[in-house]
């Protein structure tokens, strides 16, 4: 139980750092970004879409069976991963015109990705919690999905008025929520096997919902054979890391 933990809490670490990826954005020619980030969202969505499929499913179906409650709580969790979409996007979408209500769109900002990694504190802890691999799995999809988030964060955050440092230090303060939700499932999920049972399929339902109805649409808009052929390639790569990471 103490390894459960400490490798949990490493990778949720591990993965909050990544909030920091504005230093190295800020350096990076926005040609060269936009190209990198086609990338990395056809990649994130491959290991989304593998971790579930590959990892996830197979799992549940050996633990807990597929039933009504499993097809329920999946359900459950692509509205959970819904709503807080919602909130991110009313976040991004209402641009403010003055500089008190770019004020608030840098709060609203903090708060909504402050809870969306709460969310990826306990989908990784709940991962470590059934085994090694479908944790190691997890928080690569997660982090995956993690950079373009980020660095999307950072931006709305100087655009709010943020200095690089502050942006750079509240981005990272957001980030560290995930290791509350990852402590908290290691708490009471370690004590209720039925709430760790909840949150495989949970976890399926969300990372479904990132992957279809986030990720893969924002592909859909770059045309172009080599867009196409990277993108491809990309989804390629994170489905075939994730298969590696479940047969070693």
């Amino acid at each position: 139980m103490t390894l459960v933990w400490l490798k949990t809490i490493l990778s949720v670490f591990l993965v909050s750092l990544i909030s920091l990826v504005g230093l190295f954005t800020l350096s990076i020619r926005l040609r060269l970004l936009k190209k990198l980030l086609s990338f990395l969202v056809s990649f994130a969505a491959g290991s989304l879409l593998g971790t579930v499929f590959i990892h996830l499913l197979p799992e549940i179906g050996e633990t807990q069976g597929f039933n009504l409650n499993t097809s329920l709580n999946i359900l459950f969790g692509l509205l959970v991963f819904f709503l807080l979409e919602k909130v991110i996007c009313w976040r991004h979408c209402h641009i403010p015109t003055s500089k008190r209500h770019q004020h608030n769109l840098g709060m609203m900002n903090l708060l909504g990705d402050a809870f969306h990694n709460f969310t990826d504190g306990i989908v990784i802890a709940a991962a470590y919690m059934v085994n090694p691999p479908l944790g190691i799995a997890t928080t690569m999809a997660v982090a995956f999905h993690e950079i373009p988030q980020e660095i999307g964060d950072f931006s709305v955050l100087l655009y709010a008025g943020f200095s690089r440092k502050k942006a750079l230090f509240f981005n990272f303060l957001s980030a560290l929520t995930a290791l509350l939700g990852a402590v908290f499932t290691l708490i009471f999920a370690g004590q209720n096997r039925v709430l760790l049972n909840l949150l495989l399929p949970f976890t399926a339902g969300g990372f479904i919902y990132i992957a279809s109805a986030d990720l893969i649409p924002e592909l859909k808009k770059d045309l172009g054979l080599k867009k196409n052929f990277l993108q491809i390639l990309g989804l390629g790569l994170g489905i075939f890391i994730i298969f590696v990471i479940k047969h070693n």
